[in-house]
């Protein structure tokens, strides 16, 4: 098994800082930044598609971006606030963004708000936008996990299966120092978000997905997901004494209930696709054409 472990297992990167001179670029903030890249690029296609105009989503985006960066931020402190305060800690290394990163639901929470705040600034309808951009945001996530690839963390549970990623002695937990090998759960929610993003396209354009439905089944089919890759991981994360589950099951579960029962409610309320209505703003289509993102 050994050897079979040592042929086929995935390698962990041994740095994830590159230096051009003095710039450090990082793989993590790569990773985010070509998940945003993504996102935008996906979300004016499929916003254009349905008689938006160009350039609103990535006008949105700096709106999103930024609250999105703070919320998760602020959510990995507060989720993991003993890393920096308290003793022989240094709180100023809250601000670091490449040391822990950034929490999952603290930035979709803030960058949502992000794209209402701008939406409600440009003149946008604010639910056909979301469900335009809900979609890229899979997209975003599915590649932003490749930064903890890079950083070596946020594993699962050892294992020697085939597909096993290599975790090099200084990021393995005490308890696993002489254990090699872990679940990769960066490359399982990878293939989760992407498997998902196909998904909401297709139900989306089978169904003429309206009023914010498409939100709600991203949020399904992401926490559906990402309650299971969750049981699987090992890192420090706080729990909620409540069948000993961690605080990011609960969460998944949670939201995954209202987001299900929203999605039944519109669709009793408000069935079928509303048309999309920019508020004193021209060059708005009233019958868009479909699209390959959409």
């Amino acid at each position: 098994m050994t050897a079979l472990i040592t042929l086929w297992s995935i390698p962990s990167p041994s740095d994830g800082v590159w230096y051009l001179g003095p710039v450090p670029l990082r793989g993590y903030a790569l990773a985010i930044i070509l998940g945003i890249v993504a996102a935008i690029w996906i979300g004016e296609r499929r916003w254009i598609a349905r008689g938006g105009r160009a350039g609103d989503v990535s006008d949105l985006a700096l709106w999103a971006v930024p609250f999105g960066l703070i919320g998760g931020r602020l959510y990995h402190v507060a989720t993991d606030w003993q890393l920096y305060f308290g003793e022989d800690r240094n709180p100023i290394t809250a601000l670091y963004l490449w040391r822990g990163g950034l929490g999952v639901w603290g930035a979709i929470a803030l960058g949502a708000i992000g794209v209402v705040v701008g939406a409600k600034v440009k003149g946008l309808k604010v639910l056909p936008v979301l469900d335009a951009m809900a979609p890229g945001v899979l997209v975003a996530q599915a590649l932003g996990r490749w930064g903890n690839w890079f950083n070596q963390e946020l594993y699962g549970r050892p294992t020697d299966l085939p597909w096993a990623l290599e975790i090099d002695a200084d990021h393995r937990p005490i308890e696993y120092v002489d254990v090699a090998t872990f679940h990769p759960t960066f490359l399982y929610e990878f293939l989760w978000c992407l498997a998902g993003f196909a998904f909401v396209v297709w139900a989306d354009r089978r169904f003429q997905l309206g009023h914010g439905r498409v939100v709600a089944l991203y949020v399904m089919v992401y926490t559906l997901g990402r309650g299971w890759i969750e049981m699987l991981r090992i890192d420090d994360v706080q729990l909620i004494d409540v069948l000993g589950l961690r605080l990011n099951v609960w969460t998944s579960i949670v939201l995954f209930a209202l987001a299900a029962a929203y999605f039944a409610f519109s669709a009793r309320r408000d069935p079928g696709r509303e048309s999309v209505v920019l508020q004193g703003v021209q060059g708005a289509r009233d019958d868009p054409e479909p699209s390959a993102a959409e």
